[in-house]
């Protein structure tokens, strides 16, 4: 119950949430056949096009992928610029 409400409150270590994160990329790439360096790719190029038609908030961007049945998804969390900010 803890962890929730750190992570609410945004005290999580950073060290463990890093170690979380290349965790994922493992098995990602297990699963998917998906190296880190092609999965880092291809969220960049994705930001890269998605920067293109909308202001978008990079360093809060979130990419995962998750397991549905059978099937692998590639989940994308992209926070969007306030209107106003978008125009300048």
């Amino acid at each position: 119950m803890a962890g929730w409400l750190e992570q609410l409150l945004g005290k999580k270590d950073k060290s463990a949430e890093q170690a979380k994160e290349r965790l994922k990329l493992v098995l990602i790439h297990d699963r998917t056949d998906l190296t880190p360096h092609q999965l880092e790719v291809m969220k960049n190029e994705l930001l890269e096009v998605i920067s293109r038609h909308v202001a978008i908030d990079p360093s809060a961007v979130k990419i995962d992928m998750a397991q549905d049945g059978r099937e692998q998804r590639l989940i994308a969390d992209i926070p969007l610029k306030p209107a106003n900010a978008r125009r300048r």
